[in-house]
């Protein structure tokens, strides 16, 4: 038993997975179909029960009457017996009509024989009604006629019941041919209506597929759409974005590599050119042979933190982080790290889940770190970090009230090597500034140094996320 129950299930669904559409305008054209067609049959099952009752009272309310008009043809003589007064048109005493005095008939119409039986019971009974069965069935009446509070007689009329059977047929036929006109033109419909509904969506999908193969930077933005597309412009919205910010993470990641191995690559070739160009001594090609290893021992350390960054991501969308939660944790780090040094006062413009940055946690950081640096040597009383979303991505303010820089510095600061203060006993290299533009510029944003009355205040844009 068990295992015919399976074979069943297996049939089933293998059937319908057969009849299930593939596209979703099929689908819910067939859930239209299918939720019209319970209230189609619905509605037809009640009209032709309603058709089929009225019907059946036109039926009963023929006999009765024609029942009446007879019984008020008959007059009760003083004895009990009964007297017929022949109508004008006596042809209604021949259409189905019986007269009974007790159960001796009066009148006995020419009618098949299963209505003439059933005629015979009826007499003498009470006032009621009758039905013979097959398929020439005849409906019987019986209306007792009284005398004195005592029944002397009885009228019993009848009525084919082949019309109204053949009324109630020919309304069933129709009302199931128009109910499946009606299912075939609500499927069409409704697959034409639906097609039409979700053309804007192919067409938003096909405009993603093309944006992201060839203009990544395109968005569908807050045009005016119904309510159903908003969400879905948005999700794509996002997702491009995400799309973006991988494509940045691999630009940026390219752009790194190539910037640190420039370095100990042209020390390596500059190098082995000098060992080619002329015999040198054992002390001198031990001497390049250290700096050729020193350069490629370098540009391992450099491929493998990198790679280990790239790599340690995870599952998490590479080139995304929460600029304000960061922003917070490197301010509260900085604190702990450098107890001596002015508060850093952090100001989140908006709500923290809006400052979505395009660039990874540790990217967004290292810009970040040298701005922090300087602003920690040079300010005397306050510093102030600032984060903001902007429709063009997120901005990030790095503000002291220190000596700030001078004029004349103001685009040599972000030069490699370039220090604007040289003689405040920093022994720093110069580098700071400059990879942090480098760093910002390459993730799609840049570094500037803003306006601003005292102090310095540098400005961080970055894309976003």
């Amino acid at each position: 038993m068990k295992t015919l129950l399976r074979g069943w299930h297996a049939i089933r669904r293998q059937s319908w997975h057969r009849i299930r559409p593939g596209t979703l305008r099929g689908r819910l054209a067939l859930l239209a179909l299918f939720t019209t067609a319970v209230w189609v049959v619905l509605l037809t099952v009640v009209f032709n029960v309603a058709l089929a009752g009225r019907l059946h009272a036109e039926a009963d309310d023929l006999l009765r009457t024609r029942a009446t008009a007879v019984a008020a043809t008959v007059q009760v003589r003083p004895d009990r017996a009964l007297t017929i007064r022949e109508p004008a048109d006596d042809r209604a005493l021949d259409t189905g009509i019986w007269i009974y005095q007790g159960r001796h008939a009066l009148e006995r119409p020419t009618a098949p024989g299963p209505a003439q039986h059933l005629a015979d019971r009826l007499a003498g009974r009470a006032e009621v009604f009758d039905e013979t069965g097959g398929n020439a069935a005849t409906r019987l009446y019986a209306l007792p006629i009284r005398h004195g509070g005592r029944q002397v007689g009885t009228v019993v009329t009848a009525v084919a019941l082949d019309p109204y059977r053949r009324t109630a047929e020919s309304a069933l036929t129709g009302s199931v041919g128009l109910a499946l006109l009606l299912l075939g033109g609500v499927y069409l419909v409704a697959r034409t209506v639906i097609g039409r509904a979700l053309r804007p969506v192919t067409a938003m999908s096909r405009q993603a597929a093309r944006w992201s193969g060839h203009d990544i930077g395109r968005r569908f933005g807050t045009a005016q759409r119904p309510a159903e597309l908003e969400g879905l412009a948005a999700n794509l919205d996002e997702l491009l974005d995400r799309l973006a910010a991988v494509l940045r993470h691999e630009q940026q990641l390219s752009a790194e590599l190539s910037h640190e191995l420039r370095t100990p690559l042209a020390r390596i070739i500059a190098e082995l050119d000098w060992a080619l160009a002329r015999p040198r001594g054992p002390e001198e090609r031990t001497a390049a042979l250290e700096a050729i290893a020193q350069g490629a021992d370098r540009m391992w350390t450099i491929c493998e933190t990198l790679l280990t960054e790239a790599r340690a991501r995870g599952s998490e969308a590479p080139g995304r982080c929460a600029l304000g939660a960061l922003v917070r944790d490197v301010a509260t780090r900085s604190a702990h790290d450098h107890p001596a040094a002015p508060p850093i006062d952090v100001r989140l413009d908006d709500e923290e889940s809006a400052l979505v940055a395009g660039v990874s946690p540790a990217v967004a950081e290292r810009i970040l770190a040298p701005l922090l640096d300087n602003a920690r040597r040079y300010a005397v009383d306050a510093i102030t970090l600032e984060c903001a979303a902007r429709p063009e991505g997120v901005r990030v303010v790095v503000a002291d009230d220190g000596p700030g820089v001078p004029d004349r510095d103001r685009d040599a600061i972000f030069d490699p090597g370039h220090r604007a203060h040289p003689t405040d006993g920093h022994h720093g290299a110069g580098l700071g500034l400059p990879l942090a533009r480098r760093l910002a510029r390459t993730s799609g944003g840049d570094l500037t140094l803003g306006p601003t009355t005292s102090g310095a205040r540098f400005v961080v844009s970055l894309p976003a996320g």
